[in-house]
C-alpha cells in the first residue's frame, strides 16, 4: 500500500454507534489533537444498519461520514458481516455454524455465521451492495474493509454439502479421493460422495488427510465470502483498495493465497507487554505480513494499552506503545491503527484499551497516542512507499502447518508456531533481517534460505529447494522437514530421498522426540531440545556435529553437504543463534549494524535506519557516519543515546 500524499495512516476502529451524537463532536476534536487521519467505520454495525430484515438505517452513518469528511479524516468503510444481527439466527437457523459435536454456535457474541450458508451469503451481499451504492462517491471514503478477522469453522449439514462439492472439484473421482486419503486404512473407503462428512467427533483418531482437506476447504469457503463482498465494492469503486484484516499467525487461513486477493494486506498485532520477547514476536508478524504484501502493509489493529482476553491483562508501560508503533513502520507498515478509538463502557471488550481510554484526554494513554501521531507525521513523507531488501528468507506454509498439527504424531510437544518463532528469534537476536516466503516462491534473490520446519512439501517445493542450492544458494533446514507429500503421505525413507541426498543423509532410521524439559548434548557445547533423530550420514556429508551420550551417541545432530545444512534437533536459543550466525556469514549475509547493545534492534527501510531500544535502560549506539534524527531533528554523528524504550529514525 502507499498513501498518495506521503502520510502514514494513523487512527483506529471507530464505533460511534456506541455513543450519543454529542460525543461524536468531542471525538473529532480529539482526533485532530492526536493527528488521526483515518478511521475504520461500521465493523460491528449490522444490527444498527439493518435492525430487522430488509430495513436500512443509514442516517447515523451519513452523519458520521460527513463529520469525518468535514474534519479531514478518511474513512475505511467496513462491511459489517462478521457479526450478523440476532434476528438472522432466530429467523434463519441455517446461518448459524455448528462445531464438530453438532452444537450450534448461537448469537450473542460475534463471528456466528456459517461460511457455507446460502442465506447468510445472500444477506451479506445485500447489505454490502447497499453500502457500496450509498457511499461509493462519498469524499471521505478511502478504502474498504471486508468483514473482520475471518475465523469461522462449521461442521453442519450445509457445510458438509459444500465440502463434498469442494472435494469433487479437487479430486474428480471417488477413487482419487480414496487414494489421497488412504482410506484402505481402518476400512474407511467411500463408495458414495454422500457418505463423506466433515471430520466430526469420532471414537478415536480421525483420518489426518480428511482433516487436512477440511482445513483447506474452510480457508477456501471463507475466501469465497471475502471475494463475494470484495467484488461488489470493487464494481462500485474500482479506484479504491480493499482489505480484510488477518489475525497474526492464525491457522485458519492460507495467508499466502488470501494476500494475493487483497489490494492492501493488513494484520492485527497484540504482543504481550509482559513477554520479554514481545518485540521479537512483533517483528516476526511484521516480517511475515510485509512478505505477504510484497511491500508496505497496514497495521489494522493494536492495543494502546491492555487487552482483555489474557488471563492477566497488564497495560503497556510508558513508551512501549510508541516503540512498537515505530517498529511496525520500520518493518514496512504504512498505516498504524488501533482497536479502538474510544474505549467502550459496555460489552465484552469494555476492559480492552482504546486510544481514548476511560481516563479521557488527560490519561497517559491518550497523551502517548498524541506523541506517536506527531512523530508519524514527521517521518511520513520520508518513509511511505519505501521498502528494503533482505539477504535471508524464512520459508513458511500453512498447508504444512495444518498437516503437522494432527493427533497421533510422534510428539505432542511439537507446536509449529513455537518452532518457527524459535528460529526467527535466533536470526532477530543476531540482527539478521529476514523476509518470509512460500516454499514454491522464487528464492534466487536470497543468499540464505531458512526452513525451521516444513513437514509437508510438494514436489514443486522440493524441486525449488534443489534448484536454489544448485544455483549457489545456502539452505538450512530444521527437523521434521520433507516428511510428507501434499496428501500427508509419508515419503519413502521418512524424508524425501532428494532431500536426504542434498543433506548427505544415507538413512533416517528413527525419530527420537524428547520430553518437555529434556535435552540432548551435542559436540561443541550445543544442546538440543524437543526432538532428535537417528541419522546415518552418507559419505558425501562434508561436516557433522554429533550427538554426545545416550542412544544417539556419535550420530550426526547437524549435517552439511556443500551449501545445504540439516539440523535434526532444536538447539537451545544461544546455540541456534550461533549456528545461524555462522551459516549466514558463510552465505555473505551480514547484520544490519554490528556491535549493537543487548535489546537494540536496527532496521533499514529505504535509506532510513531505525534504532529501537527494547530494553528498560538507556543505551548508547555507535552509528558510523553522520545522520539526522527525523524524530527530533537533531544531528547524529558517530553515536546516539536511546532512552528506555527509546527510538531514533536516522537519515544520512
Amino acid at each position: 500500500m502507499q498513501t498518495t500524499d506521503g502520510r502514514i495512516l494513523f487512527g483506529g476502529d471507530y464505533n460511534p454507534e456506541q455513543w450519543p451524537e454529542e460525543t461524536w463532536h468531542e471525538d473529532v476534536r480529539l482526533m485532530k489533537d492526536a493527528g488521526v487521519n483515518s478511521v475504520t467505520l461500521g465493523v460491528f454495525s449490522w444490527s444498527k444498519l439493518e435492525p430487522h430484515p430488509g430495513a436500512r438505517e443509514f442516517g447515523w452513518l451519513d452523519t458520521v461520514m460527513d463529520l469525518m469528511e468535514a474534519n479531514g479524516v478518511g474513512v475505511v468503510l467496513a462491511t459489517p458481516t462478521s457479526s450478523p444481527p440476532p434476528w438472522m439466527g432466530r429467523l434463519h437457523p441455517d446461518t448459524l455454524p455448528r462445531d464438530e459435536d453438532g452444537r450450534t454456535e448461537w448469537w450473542g457474541g460475534r463471528q456466528h455465521f456459517s461460511h457455507s450458508s446460502a442465506t447468510y451469503r445472500r444477506y451479506a451481499a445485500a447489505i454490502t451492495e447497499d453500502l457500496a451504492t450509498r457511499y461509493a462517491d462519498h469524499p471521505a471514503l478511502t478504502m474498504w474493509h471486508i468483514n473482520n478477522e475471518y475465523s469461522t469453522h462449521d461442521y453442519g449439514d450445509e457445510a458438509a454439502a459444500a465440502f463434498r462439492r469442494w472435494l469433487r472439484t479437487r479430486y474428480g473421482t471417488l477413487d482419487a479421493l480414496n487414494t489421497a486419503w488412504g482410506t484402505a486404512f481402518w476400512s474407511q473407503g467411500y463408495d458414495s460422495w454422500d457418505g463423506i462428512l466433515p471430520p466430526r467427533r469420532a471414537h478415536y483418531l480421525k483420518n489426518p488427510a480428511q482433516v487436512l482437506d477440511f482445513r483447506r476447504f474452510t480457508s477456501d469457503m471463507l475466501l469465497e465470502c471475502y471475494r463475494a463482498e470484495r467484488d461488489i465494492v470493487r464494481r462500485h469503486t474500482p479506484h479504491l483498495p480493499v482489505t480484510t484484516n488477518f489475525m497474526p499467525l492464525w491457522s485458519g487461513q492460507d495467508g499466502w493465497r488470501w494476500a494475493a486477493e487483497e489490494d492492501v494486506v493488513s494484520v492485527d498485532l497484540y504482543p504481550d507487554p509482559r513477554d520479554p520477547l514481545g518485540a521479537q514476536y512483533g517483528a516476526l508478524v511484521q516480517d511475515l505480513t510485509r512478505s505477504q504484501a510484497r511491500g508496505p502493509w497496514m497495521l489494522m489493529e493494536q492495543a494502546a494499552g491492555p487487552v482483555n482476553w489474557r488471563g492477566v491483562n497488564q497495560p503497556k508501560p510508558p513508551g512501549l506503545n510508541r516503540l512498537w508503533s515505530l517498529q511496525a513502520v520500520a518493518h514496512g507498515a504504512d498505516a498504524v491503527c488501533y482497536f479502538q478509538w474510544r474505549q467502550s463502557r459496555q460489552g465484552a471488550e469494555k476492559f480492552h484499551s482504546g486510544m481514548v481510554g476511560h481516563a479521557g484526554e488527560q490519561g497517559r494513554t491518550f497523551q502517548e497516542v498524541k506523541r506517536t501521531g506527531a512523530e508519524l507525521r514527521r517521518i511520513g513523507a520520508e518513509v511511505t512507499g519505501t521498502h528494503g531488501t533482505r539477504d535471508i528468507t524464512i520459508l513458511h506454509d500453512w498447508h504444512s502447518w495444518w498437516a503437522c498439527d494432527q493427533d497421533g504424531r510422534p510428539s505432542a510437544h511439537i507446536e509449529y508456531p513455537e518452532v518457527l518463532r524459535a528460529w526467527h528469534r535466533a536470526l532477530w537476536e543476531a540482527r539478521l533481517a529476514t523476509d518470509f516466503a512460500h516454499p514454491e516462491h522464487d528464492l534466487t534473490a536470497y543468499r540464505l534460505v531458512v526452513v525451521p520446519q516444513l513437514y509437508l512439501l510438494t514436489d514443486a517445493a522440493i524441486d525449488n529447494l534443489l534448484a536454489y542450492v544448485a544455483g549457489g544458494g545456502t539452505l538450512v533446514c530444521g527437523f521434521l522437514t520433507g516428511v510428507a507429500d501434499e496428501d500427508d503421505r509419508i515419503r519413502p525413507g521418512g524424508m524425501d530421498p532428494r532431500l536426504r541426498e542434498l543433506f548427505g543423509i544415507r538413512t533416517l532410521h528413527e525419530w527420537w522426540p524428547l520430553d518437555a524439559g529434556e535435552s540432548v548434548a551435542c559436540a561443541g557445547g550445543l544442546r538440543g531440545t524437543l526432538w532428535s533423530e537417528e541419522i546415518e550420514a552418507a559419505g558425501t556429508a562434508d561436516e557433522t556435529v554429533p550427538y554426545q551420550g545416550g542412544d544417539l551417541d556419535g550420530l550426526p545432530a547437524v549435517l552439511r553437504r556443500g551449501r545445504a545444512w540439516y539440523v535434526s534437533t532444536l538447539p537451545e536459543p544461544e546455540a541456534l543463534r550461533a549456528l545461524l550466525t555462522r551459516i549466514a556469514a558463510g552465505a555473505g549475509a551480514r547484520p544490519v549494524l554490528d556491535g549493537l547493545p543487548v535489546g537494540v534492534e536496527a532496521v533499514r527501510r529505504g535509506e532510513l535506519l531505525f534504532l529501537l531500544n527494547h530494553g528498560r535502560e538507556p543505551v548508547t549506539v555507535d552509528v558510523p557516519g553522520t545522520h539526522r534524527d527525523l524524530l527530533t531533528g537533531a544531528p547524529v554523528t558517530g553515536r546516539t543515546t536511546l532512552g528506555r524504550y527509546g527510538a531514533a529514525v536516522l537519515k544520512p
